[in-house]
């Protein structure tokens, strides 16, 4: 039995996979936002409710956690991340003392970006590009079902780079939390969505009703949806360019805008560096439990 756990912004989820990927066993809490003890401590009674929901002997399921950000190797501490309470923090350790057991850790778009391209939407797919747009913006590299991590481990953190072909009204950006302004980030996470529409507009409007008013014709939240879809092409277009990718998957909140899967591919042509666009924009076969999935796969089933 694999557990995986799903360490986000605003949820934390963990899950047990049996020898072929089904789910044996699901747990989902909100993540206790700003409390570095509370989230080890939630996460060490997650798994210990899906192992005896699954049927496991205690501490006999490997476990595996995707995270938002990274834990630097050299020194054990976790950088990069949006839920800033973990950078700095010895996170790794913290939580196989809590657990009693090793952990493997990967950034959670990482692990999306591994399940879909094992045996998801991307499954056949050598290069692969999986992107979160949810309380943040991450992305997550696979090529021939294995994580790309980098030299520095932020292979795929396209949310930290400047928008690609900003217009002159969005110069130069909103300030972003890593310290800049004009991230990625800052224009495509759903924090970003809602900020959006309040800088057009002055209404303060959620994420979910700025969708539905758009649906009903509401010309200002249309216009939101329009802008959100030019800039994810473009930044998209960034990420074609340099890896090619055979297909990007979307994950996250925002992944289940549908007007994105046709609406993104009739822009991004602009500033892709070919005639000739093979790249597929996937929706997650895998909904919200590829973090989850992913993050169990980081222990590989054992030879036989």
């Amino acid at each position: 039995m694999r557990i995986g756990v799903d360490l986000g912004g605003t949820k934390i989820e963990a899950a047990a996979l049996n020898s072929v990927g089904a789910i044996e066993a699901r747990r989902r809490i909100s993540t206790p936002r700003g409390d570095y003890a509370a989230t080890v401590q939630a996460i060490k009674d997650l798994v210990g409710e899906v192992e005896r929901e699954a049927g496991c002997d205690e501490r006999a399921a490997s476990v595996g956690i995707g995270i938002p950000g990274t834990i630097v190797a050299t020194t054990g501490l976790v950088k990069n991340a949006n839920s800033t309470w973990l950078n700095g923090r010895p996170f790794g350790r913290d939580i196989e003392a809590a657990l009693g057991r090793a952990v493997r850790f990967a950034n959670d778009a990482n692990c999306f970006a591994l399940s879909e391209a094992a045996d998801g939407a991307a499954t056949g797919c050598r290069v692969v590009f999986g992107v979160i747009l949810g309380t943040g913006v991450g992305g997550g590299i696979v090529i021939d079902r294995q994580i790309l991590v980098g030299a520095n481990a932020i292979a795929g953190e396209w949310g930290h780079n400047p928008l690609p072909a900003m217009q002159p009204d969005e110069f130069p950006g909103p300030p972003c939390y890593c310290g800049r302004t004009g991230c990625i980030e800052t224009f495509l996470s759903g924090p970003a969505l809602v900020a959006d529409h309040r800088r057009q507009t002055g209404v303060d409007l959620s994420g979910p009703e700025i969708v539905a008013r758009a649906e009903s014709g509401d010309a200002a939240c249309r216009a939101g949806l329009d802008r959100y879809a030019d800039r994810l092409a473009r930044a998209l277009a960034a990420i074609v360019n340099i890896i090619d990718p055979d297909a990007i998957v979307l994950g996250g909140g925002l992944s289940s805008l549908s007007f994105l899967y046709d609406a993104v591919p009739r822009r991004w042509g602009t500033h892709i560096l070919s005639r000739e666009i093979a790249t597929r924009l996937l929706r997650p076969r895998h909904g919200d439990s590829s973090g989850v999935r992913g993050a169990a796969w980081l222990w590989p089933p054992e030879p036989p």
